[in-house]
């Protein structure tokens, strides 16, 4: 057995490997024999059929089988013995010779190996990082209000339609009627739509619905009809306004701010009025603190000038997913990819450099941030801690979901360790200002 290595650049480089008779013989006489021991073939008893026909049947394949053993133990042990730090997988080097499996042969492979590039910077306050403050308008804090008290709010009884209310309506032709639809005019195509608005209860208008109400599963659902059957149907429709329905949002009342902020923490609207600010100010931060992880990332990333073996990289991506995608598809996403691997190596190396540690309490927290933000999309506040952390221990215990939750928290401690190495450059922008930023 022997292995040559030829250096391509700092971070490709060449093995070929010569596999003599010698080298795998023995390998493949045992498997051989083990095929002999339990192989079931038709006129023999187990184990008794005669050698000549298992070398047959499985000669070639314990053939490849052993040379490939031999690779593989070859290719650990070299890359082991030589400490080297490889990328990915070694891959069989393009444009070889298509190898003549016969016992006896000796056979040479080659194989490309990548190796990993050494990181290896340092920070101090002379590296200098923005930070953006986002300022809280009045314009905004008055917005806040007002959707979270439309949020809290109800449908009532309305004298005419406004563009965001809803009427309670009948559809009529011939002998057909459809009774009690609800039509939210917002869902109303615009063209449409002012015919829509002012009717008051009791209010007839001929309606074609296949222009009214362009979306067919809604359409198909107001009429209680298959979204197939719509085809069939003739579009002109009497429509009857039953009741209009406006959403009137909720009073500045104690049941309010209980609803809001959970029972007895508000007592006043001053007090609504310093929770929104309050509110503002935690989306704000986290708006301002993802922004600057980005900068922070893109920074460091730069900083640490990473060459990578790119060529190597995408044959290997290719190998890896068993061809699931295209050299063309990895040609289209390669710039994201190799973002993405910076990142994690300049991260790893920073996670030893400031000893970052992730404990599972960490990962909890994170997990709980999560679901209460997920609760918080569908309006759903203030929901029990118990609860939060059965929801958090479900997200953690879900590969994908619980990778993804420890990315994110190696890259926030790992930012955090980055924010007292370096200098902040701080400004406050308006919120608009801040959304414009590339």
């Amino acid at each position: 057995m022997k292995i040559e290595q030829n250096k391509i650049d700092d971070l490709n480089i060449e093995l070929m490997l010569s596999i003599g008779k010698d080298d795998y013989s023995e390998k493949r006489r045992k498997r051989l024999n083990e095929h002999k021991r339990t192989a079931e073939l038709k006129g023999f008893r187990k184990g008794m059929a005669p050698m000549s026909i298992i070398e047959k049947i499985y000669g070639q394949s314990c053939l490849v089988d052993s040379v490939n053993d031999l690779i593989s133990e070859s290719l650990n042990n070299f890359i082991k013995e030589n400490d080297l730090k490889v990328i990915g997988e070694p891959l069989p080097a393009e444009g070889q010779e298509s190898v003549e499996w016969k016992n006896g042969n000796d056979f040479e492979f080659k194989f490309d190996i990548a190796l990993a590039p050494k990181v290896d910077f340092e920070l101090s306050k002379d590296d200098v990082i923005p930070y953006y403050n986002i300022g809280i308008s009045d314009q905004a804090k008055k917005e806040m209000k007002e959707n979270l008290l439309k949020q809290y709010g109800s449908l009532e009884d309305g004298e005419a339609a406004k563009e965001e209310d809803f009427i309670i309506a009948d559809f009529v032709q011939g002998d057909t009627s459809v009774e009690g639809t609800y039509v939210a005019l917002r869902n109303v195509a615009e063209a449409v739509r002012p015919s829509f608005i002012g009717l008051k209860p009791g209010d007839t208008i001929d309606v074609n619905v296949n222009e009214a109400f362009t979306n067919e599963e809604d359409r198909a659902a107001m009429l209680k009809v298959k979204k197939e059957e719509l085809a069939t149907l003739d579009p002109a429709y009497k429509m009857t306004v039953k009741n209009v329905k406006t959403f009137v949002s909720a009073p500045l009342v104690q049941d309010t701010f209980d609803k809001i902020f959970g029972e007895g923490n508000v007592k006043s609207e001053q007090e609504f009025d310093a929770k929104i600010e309050e509110r503002l100010a935690a989306e704000y931060k986290q708006e301002s603190d993802f922004r600057f992880m980005k900068d922070a990332k893109d920074y460091l990333v730069k900083k640490a000038d990473i060459a990578l073996p790119e060529k190597f990289l995408k044959r290997w991506i290719y190998v890896a997913n068993d061809g699931k995608f295209t050299m063309e598809d990895i040609e289209k996403e390669f710039g994201l990819f190799l973002v993405d691997y910076r990142w994690q190596m300049v991260r790893n190396y920073l996670m030893e450099k400031y000893s970052v540690k992730i404990e599972d309490a960490d990962l909890l927290a994170s997990a709980k941030g999560y679901a209460a933000y997920q609760f918080a999309m569908y309006g759903i506040n203030n929901v029990p801690d118990d609860q939060l952390e059965s929801y958090a221990k479900t997200i953690l215990s879900q590969e994908k979901e619980g990778r993804r939750v420890l990315e994110q928290v190696e890259d926030t401690k790992t930012i955090d360790a980055v924010r007292e190495a370096v200098t902040l450059k701080t400004s406050t922008l308006t919120v608009e200002q801040f959304r414009e930023l590339k």
